[in-house]
């Protein structure tokens, strides 16, 4: 079964143009989904998370990113979009009056996603979100990332003794190397991490000997590749290395981190995968999911830039997952 994840919020994050990352990937993707019979009727849009009583919006996903985050970047993001600062960290990481309302539903979107998929077995859950999440590293933003929104959702996965996932592997298919993500899990033995990426290329991390540190040692796995890299080189990569290496550690629940700028035509990359790559990437997912984690698992969007292919790459990807899950076409 596959339900799709998103936010209208998501698209108040605004960059400078000549941006690559803007609100027009999400609507590309959302715009091609909604004309799909096949998947118009899985996807949920999420309104604002409703306060408890008494409470705050939006507090039970600052405390998840807490968990994962510095407690102090949160205030420290919030306040520079207050104050009208243009950017924050880095020039690639841009302010607009929306940016922390669109990070902070791209977060919730994907604790709901996460939540669902966890709740039982033969659950596949796509958060469809921007800002992108798995360059953000524990105390500053990175590359057009703001909130590590994979790393927020597999630590909240991991607290909750419901979620049955004491043990999560992280797969990143995205064309960049995810050094947050990594270091944010880098010494933990019951986070797994597995990433595909250009080499050498931003952010310059993601060697095949950082394995992991301390009590997390082997338990990180990255398979840098070079540029041209196409479809039969990479999916021997990920048959050969990446798949065998995440089920011998055993997961409990998967999620991964699906950038789509490995896409032939994507403006920021140099690999040159095709539709099929995408779809048997979801296959694989899928797959793995089924052999070892009571076919649950949790997809967020990641990078891909090229706006007039983005939809069809992504519906690639679902079909790869399995297509509509029921009968009447909904989740």
């Amino acid at each position: 079964m596959i339900r799709i994840f998103t936010s209208r919020r998501c698209l108040a994050h605004r960059a400078p143009g000549g941006y690559p990352e803007r609100p027009e990937r999400l609507r590309a993707i959302l715009d091609h989904l909604g004309a799909s019979a096949r998947y118009a009727g899985l996807v949920t849009e999420l309104e604002a998370e409703e306060p408890p009583a008494g409470g705050v919006a939006g507090a039970g996903a600052e405390a998840a990113i807490r968990a994962v985050h510095d407690e102090r970047y949160p205030a420290r993001l919030r306040r520079a979009v207050e104050r009208g600062d243009g950017l924050i960290d880095s020039p690639d990481n841009p302010l607009s009056a929306g940016t922390w309302d669109a990070a902070l539903a791209a977060v919730e979107v994907g604790l709901a996603a996460a939540r669902w998929a966890a709740a039982a077995a033969d659950r596949h859950a796509l958060a469809l979100v921007r800002p992108p999440g798995h360059h953000a590293e524990r105390d500053r933003a990175m590359g057009f990332c703001y909130f590590n929104n994979v790393a927020v959702a597999v630590e909240s996965l991991r607290r909750s003794p419901a979620a049955g996932a004491g043990r999560v592997a992280v797969f990143d298919f995205d064309l960049h190397h995810g050094n947050g993500t990594q270091h944010l899990f880098e010494s933990r033995p019951d986070v797994f991490y597995a990433s595909l990426h250009q080499a050498p290329f931003y952010p310059g991390t993601g060697a095949r000997d950082e394995r992991g540190r301390g009590e997390g040692a082997g338990t990180t796995l990255n398979l840098p590749l070079a540029a041209g890299t196409g479809d039969e080189e990479y999916l021997r990569a990920v048959d050969e290395e990446a798949l065998p290496a995440l089920a011998a550690f055993a997961p409990d629940f998967l999620a991964v981190s699906a950038g789509f700028d490995t896409w032939q035509g994507d403006p920021l990359g140099g690999f040159r995968l095709t539709e099929g790559a995408f779809r048997g990437l979801g296959e694989r997912v899928a797959a793995l999911a089924a052999e070892r984690c009571r076919g649950r698992s949790l997809t967020l969007l990641e990078g891909g830039y090229d706006v007039s292919a983005l939809g069809r790459l992504v519906e690639a990807y679902l079909d790869g997952l399995g297509g509509p899950g029921a009968p009447d076409g909904r989740a």
